[in-house]
C-alpha cells in the first residue's frame, strides 16, 4: 500500500514562452511538500523550444 503524506504531484509552465509567440508549450512535472512549501513554486528550467533556461511557475 502507498503512504498518504503531504506529497503533491504539480506541473511547472514556462512564463516567457506564451509572449515569444513560438507554438507548443514548456511543461514538468514535479512533486512538492504542501506542508514545507504551501505556495506556488517557481524553478529555472531548460525550455527546449527557446533553447534557454527560463523561469516555470506551478500552475493549477
Amino acid at each position: 500500500m502507498a503512504k498518504k503524506g503531504n506529497r503533491v504531484q504539480v506541473i511547472l509552465e514556462c512564463t516567457e514562452h506564451k509572449t515569444s509567440g513560438k507554438p507548443g508549450t514548456s511543461r514538468y512535472i514535479t512533486t512538492k511538500n504542501k506542508k514545507n512549501t504551501p505556495e506556488r513554486m517557481e524553478l529555472k528550467k531548460f525550455n527546449s523550444i527557446l533553447k534557454k533556461v527560463t523561469v516555470h511557475k506551478e500552475i493549477k
